[in-house]
């Protein structure tokens, strides 16, 4: 497929029905994960999806070059875990090449980056968010059922060495489990040179042990860190960016990811796209749109582009914000429904 200019691209961003414009790709390119966190895939076995399924580099760059012809600018890769997949600089390289992609990065748990920071910043990766949700060993090993915990700190810290500028920390906050811990991870990020983004627990995918009472808020955040710090400056930007960021008195930046209570639906121009070709609009939503299909039956660009540019014109997903509203509120997805179709798992489409 012949790639578009970066112009071209500009002109043809797309609007859904709230005037969001499709400009985010979340690109999952694995399913595993070497990690059972609570929050997201707390079971011990899944069923995976077939290799054969998975999309090849070679669909995956070309579906990237027809997304970035009609207005993404950004690709973030996801999985799972994404460096579980084989060859994944090769990959990096191969999606640095297209001139559309503005911001190339990738959220990992930090368990293999001293092994492999070098070669993704070689092959061209822009930035990285690691996943850290407590500085406690201890606590880590409850959360995510491996001892893995020196691996991810020295993941951080090899990141940092090799060269990454503008690294994320995500911290999933849990009342009960982390929330004695905000401050603390805001020192280390500022220690690591990164800027720290605290998430609130949210109900998708196999967060089957989800309740409200678990979930501790930003505005309880914010209070917390005030009694530490002092007055908190909420920085006023223009930005489709999920997190809310904030300024201590000493100029620490930090941002809260406020999902489950303050829904950010309305700004919202991130899709996703699961290892094995399914596009979906949100991630609450149930079904998605088979891209491998179209791939592997020799449709064109043009036709292609045609179905996601019709697909997301006539976009309404509002996922969290209806969630919100929803006077009683349990677990999003029960087990049974996770065991009939693991598209509807976290870690298969890509959170």
């Amino acid at each position: 497929m012949a790639q578009k200019n970066s112009s071209e691209a500009t002109a043809n961003v797309l609007k859904d029905t709230l005037g969001r414009p499709l400009a985010n790709l979340r690109l999952s390119v694995t399913d595993r994960c070497n990690l059972r966190c609570q929050y997201c895939m707390p079971l011990e076995d899944y069923t995976w999806l077939p290799r054969e399924e998975l999309l090849t580099f070679e669909e995956i760059t070309a579906l990237v070059d027809v997304f970035t012809g009609i207005g993404v600018s950004r690709v973030r890769l996801t999985g799972g875990e994404p460096l579980l997949r084989r060859n994944l600089p090769t990959l990096i390289k191969m999606l640095a090449a297209n001139s559309g992609v503005k911001d190339l990065a990738l959220t990992t748990n930090g368990t293999m980056l001293t092994e492999q920071a070098a070669s993704l910043r070689a092959a061209g990766l822009g930035r990285l968010t690691i996943s850290l949700d407590t500085l406690q060993s201890e606590r880590f090993r409850a959360l995510v059922k491996q001892d893995m915990h020196a691996q991810v700190l020295a993941g951080i810290r090899t990141a940092q060495n090799v060269g990454f500028r503008g690294t994320k920390i995500d911290a999933v906050v849990i009342r009960g489990f982390n929330d004695d811990e905000l401050a603390n991870l805001i020192e280390f990020g500022r220690e690591q040179d990164a800027e720290v983004r605290f998430i609130e627990y949210m109900d998708v995918g196999g967060a089957t042990d989800w309740s409200a009472e678990k979930v501790f808020s930003r505005q309880q955040m914010l209070a917390d860190l005030e009694k530490r710090y002092g007055k908190i400056e909420e920085l006023r930007e223009d930005s489709s960016a999920p997190a809310e960021r904030y300024r201590l008195p000493d100029g620490t930046i930090f941002g809260i990811i406020a999902s489950t209570t303050t829904p950010f639906c309305r700004k919202c121009d991130r899709s996703r796209l699961t290892a094995d070709g399914l596009w979906y609009l949100c991630l609450y939503a149930q079904q998605g749109t088979d891209l491998r299909k179209l791939v592997r039956g020799g449709a064109s660009r043009e036709s292609i582009a045609a179905e996601i540019s019709r697909v997301w014109q006539g976009r309404t997903d509002r996922g969290a914000e209806l969630r919100a509203a929803q006077p009683s509120r349990g677990v999003f997805v029960p087990v049974k429904a996770l065991r009939e179709d693991t598209h509807l798992e976290m870690h298969t489409r890509g959170g």
